[in-house]
């Protein structure tokens, strides 16, 4: 790869600003199978929405399915317990 984003990835968070925001998050994981997409995919799935205003089912699948993208949405935190990248 040329080191060049997708044109529709040039707003997803950075490697530096995701580990800024990780490092405000609390660790923790809960028991149980692996999540299958990460925190970082899912808020950027968010900020995709909340910066476009499209409806919650057409978040692209990059960030996650929909329903996992609203679900930490709805949650009223991004730091939701057990998440981690």
């Amino acid at each position: 790869m040329d080191g060049t984003l997708s044109a529709g990835a040039r707003h997803d968070l950075t490697d530096e600003q995701s580990a800024i925001l990780e490092s405000l998050l609390p660790a923790g994981r809960k028991p149980g199978r692996p999540h299958r997409w990460t925190l970082r995919q899912l808020i950027d799935g968010i900020r995709f929405r909340t910066r476009t205003g499209c409806p919650w089912r057409d978040a692209p699948e990059r960030y996650g399915t929909w329903q996992s993208v609203y679900g930490l949405f709805a949650a009223g935190s991004w730091a939701a317990p057990g998440w981690r990248s």
